[in-house]
């Protein structure tokens, strides 16, 4: 018997004008299955997952069959439901409820009504499991995000669900921080049978693990196969899905390779070997940087920070300087204290040493309305936090009265369908969107971009990009800190390394993650024993055509 059987499933939103968000969905999850659900941002996947599990089911017009264990949703109860389904949301702080690590671990069980011996039993063996000793006694507010998110996992599994469900759990952790906890998701499956549905932007890490890859596009499956002939099916389709496949099939396909698709970096690799024993044409150009900066939009001076008096110092002598009309890209391990550098350079966190410089001058010398009235505009990590109105379209008319420019904004994120929804009823990364347009309103000189890309599919990344590109031109410098290196590598002008609270390395890109063995890129990992400063999916296609040039 199928764990799930979703027959002829239809939904509405009620603010969606009849819009179906889901379309005449049919399918199977046998038990014990691995599912990678992908498709663009908006195309049905959240809204699909949380119909299995009727407490998170949104309110809208619904119509067909799920069957979970063959027993109709509605009918199965609350408390199976939660002892037999697990989800694990998008963002950690929407679904931690308690003050304690430990009594985190327990509140599922309690809340089932689970005795005392057994209760001790299990959450001492998912301590253990998912290495959670260390911070078992800490308070949930003093973890990192990527400790949030494993904490949600173990919680789960302490109440030994039959289906666990994964809505972008990695998308606000760092690379490898994200790595380690799909890496749990996967030995859960194997090692427990737990059935596994998740739905993730950044496919790098589960899809060549997947038993299936489900592709949704407007509500509808599109695509339900394995995934090899999931990337054969959307690179001949020229589906814009393609895009979001792993690097090792994005190279395969780009550099017309014949045999078996590569799925794996590992894969990538010995396919690499064969094909390229000894390439004539083996790195590409890498600049440097220049010493002098003469006019800095933004400059750091050593900068120390602690949040409480007697708590250790956040940010520990962080200093850097960002030209005007760059792309200056922060990476850096979950908890390290980017976002705090990006809060110091608002005012919102006051460092007790070291000079913070906007334009030459001290920000403290700022008027606020100077300051945020044309000069600085931040993106914060969670979009909610910018939205204070019932629709998309009052929110941007807070920033300004005149409908053209919010129509020319509107376009350009991409969300004129959505200026009539509650921000809440978007998608992460629809909110995402609307909040970049909400923040491009103010026309800052000074862009700070907290996670731009979380939540965001890889078209509307490439879009973003372009956006980001036109800002540029019009010179305005832009400061983005982020988990997704594919995205840095691509477009950032330059690549500071966050560590022990200051900026420990500052490089162009192709240098930075070329020379880097574990915070680099897939592609770089993928082909630097054949290809040197290779750092995106696009170089190592560049050298494979060349190569093939040269021996031609």
């Amino acid at each position: 018997m199928a764990h799930f059987q979703i027959k002829d499933l239809n939904f509405a939103y009620p603010t969606g004008k009849g819009k179906k968000s889901l379309d005449g969905v049919n399918l199977s999850i046998e038990k014990g299955e691995y599912i990678v659900l992908c498709g663009k941002s908006g195309s049905g996947k959240t809204t699909l997952l949380r119909q299995l599990k009727s407490v998170l089911a949104p309110h809208g017009k619904r119509s067909g069959e799920i069957l979970f264990n063959g027993t109709p949703i509605e009918k199965v109860s609350q408390r199976d439901q939660s002892a037999k389904i697990g989800y694990v949301m998008q963002n950690p702080d929407d679904q931690i409820v308690t003050d304690k690590v430990w009594h985190e671990l327990a509140f599922g069980l309690e809340s089932l009504g689970c005795d005392q011996k057994t209760m001790r039993a299990r959450v001492a063996e998912m301590a253990c499991y998912f290495g959670i000793q260390d911070w078992f006694h800490r308070d949930v507010a003093n973890l990192s995000g990527g400790q949030k998110q494993l904490l949600n996992l173990a919680s789960i599994m302490a109440m030994q669900p039959e289906v666990l469900i994964l809505d972008e759990p990695t998308s606000q952790l760092d690379p490898i921080a994200a790595s380690d906890f799909l890496n749990t998701v996967r030995k859960i499956n194997i090692e427990l049978g737990t059935t596994v549905i998740i739905t993730e932007h950044r496919l790098e890490d589960i899809f060549p693990y997947a038993d299936r890859a489900i592709v949704m596009d407007g509500g509808k499956v599109i695509a339900n196969d394995t995934p090899r002939n999931i990337g054969k099916l959307l690179y001949e389709q020229k589906n814009d899905m393609f895009a979001a496949m792993p690097t090792p099939v994005r190279v395969f396909y780009g550099a017309e390779g014949s045999g078996d698709c590569p799925l794996t970096v590992r894969e990538g690799r010995t396919w690499l070997s064969k094909t390229y024993p000894e390439p004539t044409i083996s790195t590409l150009p890498a600049e440097e940087l220049d010493d002098e900066i003469e006019k800095p939009a933004l400059s750091l001076k050593e900068l120390w920070f602690r949040y409480e008096k007697d708590s250790p110092d956040v940010l520990r002598g962080v200093s850097a300087e960002v030209p005007t009309g760059t792309l200056y890209a922060i990476v850096g391990g979950n908890g390290a204290g980017k976002s705090t550098t990006l809060k110091a350079v608002c005012g919102i966190c006051k460092p007790y040493r070291g000079k913070v410089r906007v334009f030459g001058k001290p920000v403290e010398k700022y008027k606020s309305a100077e300051l945020f009235g044309g000069c600085l505009a931040m993106l914060p990590q969670d979009p909610k936090s910018l939205f204070v109105k019932k629709t998309v379209r009052e929110d941007l008319a807070e920033m300004t009265k005149d409908e053209k420019i919010i129509a020319e904004i509107a376009e350009v994120c991409e969300i004129e369908s959505l200026l009539g929804s509650h921000p809440y009823d978007l998608s992460g990364g629809e909110q995402q969107r609307a909040a970049l347009a909400k923040v491009l309103l103010t026309s800052p000189k000074l862009l700070l971009l907290d996670e731009p890309t979380k939540g965001i599919d890889s078209f509307f990344k490439e879009k973003l990009a372009k956006i980001l590109c036109k800002l540029k031109e019009q010179g305005i410098t832009i400061v983005m800190v982020s988990h997704d290196v594919e995205f840095c590598a691509k477009y950032a002008d330059m690549v500071s390394m966050f560590f022990d609270g200051q900026m420990l390395t500052t490089d162009t890109p192709r240098r930075f993650f070329g020379n880097n063995s574990f915070y680099t890129t897939a592609a770089n990992r993928m082909s630097r024993h054949v290809f040197s400063m290779a750092v995106t999916a696009e170089d190592v296609v560049e050298l494979c055509r060349q190569n093939v040039g040269a021996e031609v």
